[in-house]
């Protein structure tokens, strides 16, 4: 049965791809997306399960990167002095160091888009004190992170953007996080702009065109995607992606006028 959903999945898009070359795009399609993948209908005429990510995302559908039983597709990252990450229940469990500072794990799965994507999840914090979730994501050639709890336990942001992290430039901003709640956290990257949604409040939403976007060092091991605590054990459900529609598209962060 995934066999034949995933052909059937590439088989549209390539149809897609065809017409695409012929001159038409599908209405409300997705457009490009910075990799690979090609577009698949858009008309949702009700909530498909997500598909398993064993191939390179393609549609519009959501797809789990996640499958709630094990870490398929996933590494522990190496940060050193890491705890081990575990599943329980559907959910992955990142712990507290282990002496170091850092721990969680790193996408090792299919090629993922670069731009015109959504990443969802759901995420709290089980212990500690800052950053719970610091998510690492493709940005064009580069990759950010978003930072939530970060520098004592509540700055959230971007890091980092002309070289400044997540306590220090406009992206910057501070909620309060309760232990053991979860919250919803949505990020959307396009071509040139950034834009991140904590329980569906936008608390990023920044133009990248001409900026330097990358990770802070401590991060470059998180890198295409990954999921990783600071001092600070963490729970996470639900995770998943998918392709930004045309109309998604243009809603992209606008340049300010002081840029």
């Amino acid at each position: 049965m995934l066999m034949k959903t995933l052909r059937y999945a590439v088989s549209v898009g390539a149809a897609l791809v065809l017409c695409a070359c012929a001159g038409g795009r599908p209405a409300g399609s997705a457009a490009s997306h910075g990799g690979p993948a090609a577009a698949a209908p858009g008309k949702e005429a009700s909530a498909p399960a997500p598909r398993p990510a064993t191939q390179q995302v393609v549609g519009l559908d959501w797809y789990d990167l996640f499958d709630g039983k094990t870490l398929r597709n996933w590494k522990i990252t190496q940060f050193g002095g890491h705890g081990t990450p575990t599943v329980t229940d559907g959910v992955l469990i990142i712990p507290m160091p282990a002496g170091g500072d850092m721990s969680g794990v790193t996408w090792a799965g299919p090629p993922l888009p670069k731009y015109n994507y959504e990443i969802s999840l759901d995420a709290k914090r089980i212990d500690g004190g800052d950053f719970f979730l610091g998510l690492t994501f493709p940005v064009g050639d580069s990759h950010a992170s978003l930072i939530l709890g970060g520098w004592g336990g509540s700055v959230c942001g971007i890091s980092c953007l002309d070289f400044e992290d997540a306590s220090r430039n406009e992206t910057t901003t501070t909620h309060e996080f309760k232990k053991d709640q979860w919250y919803s956290v949505r990020v959307r990257v396009f071509r040139e702009g950034i834009q991140a949604f904590l329980d569906d409040e936008k608390i990023v939403d920044v133009n990248t065109k001409g900026r330097k976007v990358d990770v802070r060092m401590e991060c470059e091991p998180c890198k295409p995607l990954g999921i990783a605590t600071w001092n600070t054990a963490g729970a996470y459900r639900s995770i998943r992606m998918r392709l930004l529609t045309e109309d998604e598209i243009k809603t992209a962060p606008a340049r300010r006028d002081w840029d």
